[in-house]
This record gives C-alpha cells, sequence and structure tokens, in this order.
C-alpha cells in the first residue's frame, strides 16, 4: 500500500513543478487565510510525524502528502471551478517542480556513484576541513551535488564516536545551504534568478563577503563545539588529518559537468518554442535540459561499478522521501504563494507592507528578513521568486540601483534556507540518509532550535554591519 500512495503522489507531481506562485486564472486577492491550513498541515505532519508517530509516518509519509495536496486541490475545484483548480495543479508541477526533481535526481544519482575511503577519522579538523571542503564545492556542483558526494564519507568518519549528531547539523548549514550562495549552480532561488536574467557571476562579485563571513563564523563555531565533544569523551588523538584518500567512480565527476553544462546551455538556448500544457508554457530548452538529466542519471547508473554504490550504503529512499513531500508541499503551497503574490490585495498584505519604506522604496532589511524566514518553512527558490517579483522583476534594475535589494533577496533566500529541514531540498536529504544510516537526528523543531541559536546572530550582525551591497538600512 506504500509503495502505491508513493507512486500515486510521485504521478501526481510529475505533472507539477516548484510551488505555484502565480496559478492561471488563480486570483491570490480572493483567498483568505483559511487557504494556508492545508499548508500548515503539511508542514506539522513533517513535523510532528518522525516524533510522535515514527513507524506510522514511515510507513505512510506518502499517504499524508496525497491527504493534504487533495485537501488543496478538492476545496479549489469547489469553490473555484475544477478547470481552475486543475489549471494550478498543472502549473505548479510543470512550472517547477518538475524541473527540481528531475535536478535533484540527476545529482543524487551521479554523487552516490562516487566513493570516497580512506583512514578518514572524525576528528575536529578533519571533520572541520571536511565541511570546509563541501562549503567551497557547494558553489561549483550544487549544495545537492557536494552534500552527496561528501555526507557519506562524513557518516563513516564519525560512525564510532559517541557525539556526532552536531557535524551534521553544521554539515547542513554550511554545505547545503551557505556555500551555494556564490553562483546560480549552487542553490535553486540563485538558478531562478539567472532563468530571470541575473548575471552568472552577480552573486559572486556582491555577496562572496557576506559569505565569508557566515561561512568563516559557522566554521570556527563548528571546530569549538566538536573539539570540545572530542575531548569531552576523550576522542581525541594524535595525528589530526588521514593520511591517505581514495577516490573511486571519478567518471561521475565528468557526469557532474554534464550537469552543469545543461543548466547554462538551458539558459543560453533560446529556439522560442513551447508547448501550451493547459495554461502553462513548458519551453522546449527545458525539456531538453530535463531529458538531458534524466539520461546522465542513467549513463551513471551503467557506469558506475556496483560495488561503489553498495559501499556507499547508497539506496533510493532518501530521494524517493524527497520527491513526494516537496510534492505534496509544493502543492499545498499553492494559494499561500497565490495570496503572497497578489501583494496589497492579498491576505498578506499587512507582512508586505513592511519591504516599503514611507517614501516608497524598497526595505532591504526587511526584504532580507522576510525573504529568509518564509524561505524557511515555505522552500527557498519559490520565495525568492516571489519577492523577487515583488521589488519589481527586472533583472537590470535589480542588479543596478537596487542591487542592495537583490542581494538582501538572495542573502535571505540562501541562507535562511538552513533554519529548517524544509528550506532547502538537500535538508531533507541529508536528514534522510543519516537517519537511515542510524543517526538519532534531531526533530523538526529541534533542529530549527539549533540552527536558529547558530545562525541567528551571524543574519542580526549581517544586519548591523556596514558591508555593501546593503547600504539602506533603516
Amino acid at each position: 500500500m506504500r509503495r502505491r500512495a508513493c507512486t500515486a503522489v510521485a504521478f501526481l507531481c510529475a505533472w507539477l513543478p516548484v510551488p505555484a506562485f502565480a496559478a492561471p486564472a488563480l486570483d491570490g486577492a480572493e483567498l483568505s487565510w483559511i487557504w494556508e491550513l492545508p499548508f500548515i498541515g503539511m508542514l506539522l505532519s513533517i513535523a510532528t510525524g518522525p516524533l510522535l508517530f515514527r513507524k506510522l509516518w514511515h510507513d505512510h509519509y506518502g499517504k499524508f502528502a496525497l491527504g493534504w495536496a487533495l485537501m488543496t486541490l478538492l476545496p479549489l475545484a469547489a469553490f473555484y471551478g475544477v478547470e481552475v483548480s486543475w489549471r494550478a495543479f498543472v502549473h505548479a508541477m510543470l512550472a517547477e517542480y518538475m524541473s527540481f526533481i528531475v535536478l535533484l535526481f540527476a545529482l543524487y544519482t551521479v554523487a552516490g556513484g562516487i566513493l570516497v575511503t580512506g583512514d578518514i577519522r572524525g576528528r575536529p579538523l578533519t571533520n572541520t576541513a571536511m565541511l570546509a571542503i563541501g562549503t567551497l564545492m557547494a558553489s561549483v556542483v550544487g549544495t545537492t551535488g557536494a552534500a552527496m558526494i561528501l555526507i557519506r564519507p562524513l557518516i563513516r568518519a564519525n560512525e564510532n564516536r559517541a557525539h556526532n549528531v552536531h557535524v551534521f547539523v553544521f554539515f547542513i548549514i554550511l554545505v547545503a545551504n551557505v556555500g551555494g550562495a556564490l553562483t546560480p549552480l549552487g542553490d535553486p532561488p540563485l538558478f531562478v534568478g539567472f532563468l530571470r536574467g541575473v548575471d552568472f557571476f552577480w552573486t559572486a562579485q556582491h555577496l562572496w563577503l557576506q559569505t565569508l563571513i557566515v561561512a568563516g563564523c559557522v566554521l570556527a563555531m563548528f571546530l569549538a563545539v566538536d573539539t570540545w565533544h572530542a575531548r569531552r569523551q576523550r576522542e581525541l588523538a594524535k595525528g589530526e588529518m588521514p593520511t591517505r584518500i581514495v577516490i573511486r567512480g571519478g567518471v561521475n565527476f565528468i557526469l557532474i559537468f554534464g550537469i552543469v553544462t545543461a543548466i547554462l546551455m538551458s539558459a543560453a538556448w533560446k529556439p522560442g518554442i513551447a508547448f501550451d500544457v493547459f495554461g502553462t508554457e513548458v519551453a522546449l530548452q527545458n525539456l531538453a535540459r530535463d531529458a538531458f538529466l534524466v539520461g546522465i542519471a542513467i549513463a551513471s547508473l551503467v557506469l558506475t561499478p556496483n560495488e561503489h554504490r553498495e559501499s556507499n550504503g547508497f539506496s533510493w529512499e532518501p530521494i524517493r522521501e524527497v520527491a513526494i513531500l516537496f510534492a505534496g508541499i509544493f502543492v499545498a503551497i499553492i494559494p499561500v504563494l497565490a495570496m503572497l503574490q497578489a501583494g496589497p490585495r492579498g491576505a498578506f498584505a499587512g507582512l508586505l507592507a513592511l519591504i516599503t519604506t514611507p517614501d516608497g522604496a524598497p526595505n532591504e532589511v526587511a526584504y532580507f528578513w522576510l525573504t529568509g524566514l518564509l524561505s524557511a518553512f515555505l522552500d527557498n527558490a519559490p520565495t525568492y521568486l516571489v519577492f523577487f517579483e515583488l521589488a519589481g522583476g527586472d533583472a537590470q534594475t535589480l542588479m543596478g540601483p537596487l542591487a542592495g535589494t537583490l542581494a538582501a533577496i538572495s542573502m535571505g533566500a540562501v541562507y535562511m534556507g538552513a533554519l529548517t529541514y524544509l528550506g532547502n531540498a538537500p535538508n531533507f536529504m541529508i536528514y534522510a540518509i543519516a537517519t537511515e544510516r542510524g543517526i538519532r537526528m534531531p526533530s523538526f523543531f529541534g533542529y530549527l532550535f539549533w540552527a536558529s541559536l547558530i545562525l541567528l546572530p551571524l543574519f542580526v550582525l549581517l544586519t548591523l554591519l556596514p558591508i555593501a551591497p546593503l547600504p539602506g538600512r533603516g
């Protein structure tokens, strides 16, 4: 039954994309706060399910996701018509979700074929070095790619330590989020901006200092915490760094380069051909990119020896869980994003009024915090897009006179995506892999507490420091 439910949700989502913030024919101004309830229910299910009814959740999470998705779509059909509900669903699936999950699937599959072995032991300097390497890699191969390459070696290195959960909390923060802040390849929201016309190197040029500050401070905190745990448990021995590291499955690095190339080509190649699917425009270049990514994943499975994935403890369950749960999220979030996109006409008018100063200029601090906090719970890619559009939606203006606003949106979406397991897809994937390998990861609220304790003081620091391009504080 569970497999059938999972298949049903996956099929449902194959025809939907990342949260549809502007679903055709669905006017967010007509929606009241009650339409938030299915999305809130979905979040609460994910937050409390593994904590309060672990076995029931593990066996039936697909049914929960399907139930909340239907509780969104069926009332839409009843109150606004079947066509409106269907168009909103198709837009949500095809506009974002399909490309989103295909990219994750390709990176997960390819990275799973890279086997890192050697005498790697989870000592403080070794762990810190691995997190630093992953942070640097994230903007090159994506947060998903970097996380999937390093998560299993990190688990093996620390599996004999009595206290190792903190290692993976910091890993999510750095490798799955902060490290992806410098290029569109790093994190999905920046890729959304790239597709909307933001220059490829804009974020690297404008956010390198902020990223260096946040990553450097978090790495320093991690080293201090890990050293304390190691000394407390007498786990700190001589010889901090590994002497031998072997990397197998090198063909997958070539395939990762193919993934990067496919993404860049889809943005550069504009044949002007698109297909209308129930009101949602699907561009040929996006279809070609997704097909190429699936082909790369299949090539990885064919070209990589099976023993590499077996040694990695590779399984399909983590990506299956991410695909199903995020499908439910992307459907349940349709009304929420429609209300946000309605701006001052929608139910969130009071909240959105905070992003504009009395003289009509963008309030960059408010953009940073609102984009970030909503990204933590709504997924950062669609949230970035909503605030990008609220700021005018013109990439040239946002890179020029409104550079501070674009920087605030970018930093909020990327950095604060680390605050919950839902903020960025790799977060939940790391959680699923670690849990599958026997690591007692914090609950949804437990992780939120620890991530907030680590990051919120740094976000306050970013708000107060006079660092370009956030000149318009106040």
